[in-house]
């Protein structure tokens, strides 16, 4: 059992000075019996207060793609900053990350926007959508989570009693306080069912701006669509007059590819961007046809933000970009890494004969305790996961030093070695055991 005293006495106090003692929601979920309070981080290590250290698989929910606090983009950053921070006005890096970013996209005649977060770029995403088609419906999946807005914050775990019967979906506010009027702009559709997207089209003809989705659903179970599902919802939103548009805040500059576009050969109107290419620093990024972001470009649809652009997060940007372009294997050593863990860990299940399972992609993927060899969508995870085990099983990896997060996904940095794999593994193992003892 690890001593976490200190943690427990400075949650205490942050009590009462933080709401909760916690400055974003789901930190309170952390698998040990406080919410741990970190004194320092490298790499794929973290260690508390106390002096405990753990491999993590959190990695800031994603963003540390090259571990915590990685050398090169520190001191590009330290370099900048020197400088000056916001000036409120532009700078040349920013025209590089835009490049850079636009390179790796593989894309032609795209434009970006910047901005500081995944909740923030995506309400841009759905203003933008709408300005450009004059229409106000947009599409978001169960299951799917596009930031905390009032606008999009529906049906990201719904419960089954709430949700409506799987052919007519409820619109399910995640929070207490939502504007309801927002709940008129929102139509759910249940993911990997084109038969029932179909129906919505049908249904509001002509009137939807826009489909958005996760295109590999990373905040559930990491699910890989269906094959040629993707391309189906797209030939609906062209013969709709409609927009396609990809959430890439989790997946983007991470996957093989760097990519959903790339993964799966399909190319949007429009996609957001965050965490992961920045390597640790706030961004995030709104990409698309120039024809539909010059409503942003000239002023149409409104954006702004004193923090869009910093000079922080774009020398970190610029960095991690070089890194990914430099290193032509980046991505494919990055998934290795990723489908060794998720191996070991479907091997381990057949071995010691529990419902463990992973899937996902290489270097962000999911682990639930389910019967099942694959789950389809949000209704199937609430039926088929049992998240009381996913929990227990974290609690005890925790007391072995492995650091994993409440919502089941775990994500991979380039710093994490084979021998962190391989103990990884072998702590899994123990805490399966010890959870079949149990």
């Amino acid at each position: 059992m690890n001593n976490i005293n200190n943690s427990k006495k400075l949650y205490t106090k942050a009590k009462k000075y933080i709401a909760g003692g916690i400055s974003s929601q789901i930190r309170v979920l952390e698998h040990s019996e406080v919410p741990l309070f970190i004194k320092n981080a490298k790499g794929s290590k973290i260690w508390d207060v106390d002096g405990n250290e753990y491999i993590d698989f959190i990695q800031g929910m994603g963003p540390n793609i090259f571990g915590h606090a990685p050398d090169f983009i520190n001191k590009q950053v330290s370099e900048e900053i020197n400088k000056g921070m916001i000036y409120a006005a532009q700078f040349d890096k920013e025209i590089e990350v835009a490049e850079k970013s636009l390179k790796i996209l593989n894309t032609k005649d795209w434009t970006v926007r910047f901005a500081s977060s995944g909740t923030e770029i995506d309400q841009l995403l759905i203003r933008l959508m709408r300005g450009f088609t004059n229409r106000q419906l947009f599409v978001k999946f169960e299951g799917h989570y596009h930031g905390w807005m009032d606008s999009i914050n529906y049906s990201v775990h719904p419960d089954l009693e709430l949700a409506g019967d799987k052919s007519n979906p409820e619109a399910v506010p995640e929070s207490k306080g939502m504007d309801e009027n927002t709940k008129n702009g929102v139509i759910i559709a249940r993911w990997n069912d084109i038969e029932h997207l179909r129906d919505i089209f049908k249904k509001y003809d002509h009137q939807i701006a826009g489909v958005l989705m996760e295109p590999i659903r990373a905040n559930t179970n990491c699910i890989i669509p269906d094959d040629g599902y993707i391309q189906a919802v797209k030939k609906l939103c062209e013969e709709n007059g409609s927009l396609l548009a990809f959430d890439e805040v989790i997946t983007g500059f991470r996957i093989l590819g760097g990519s959903a576009k790339e993964y799966f050969g399909v190319t949007p109107d429009l996609a957001t961007f965050a965490k992961s290419f920045a390597g640790g620093f706030p961004i995030a990024m709104l990409a698309g046809k120039k024809e539909i972001m010059d409503y942003v470009g000239d002023g149409t649809v409104y954006h702004g933000g004193s923090f869009n652009s910093n000079v922080a997060s774009i020398a970190a940007a610029n960095a991690s970009l070089d890194e990914m372009i430099d290193n032509k294997n980046f991505f494919e050593d990055l998934d290795k890494k990723g489908k060794k863990l998720i191996s070991g860990i479907n091997k381990l299940s057949k071995d010691l004969k529990v419902n463990i399972h992973a899937q996902g992609l290489g270097s962000v993927f999911s682990i639930s305790f389910t019967n099942k060899d694959h789950i389809r969508d949000w209704r199937d995870h609430f039926i088929n996961c049992d998240e009381t085990k996913y929990k227990y099983f974290c609690q005890i990896a925790f007391h072995k030093g492995i650091r994993l997060s409440s919502n089941g996904r775990v994500h991979l940095a380039t710093t994490h070695t084979e021998n962190d794999i391989e103990k990884t593994l072998e702590m899994f193992k123990l805490s399966l055991l010890e959870m079949k003892k149990n």
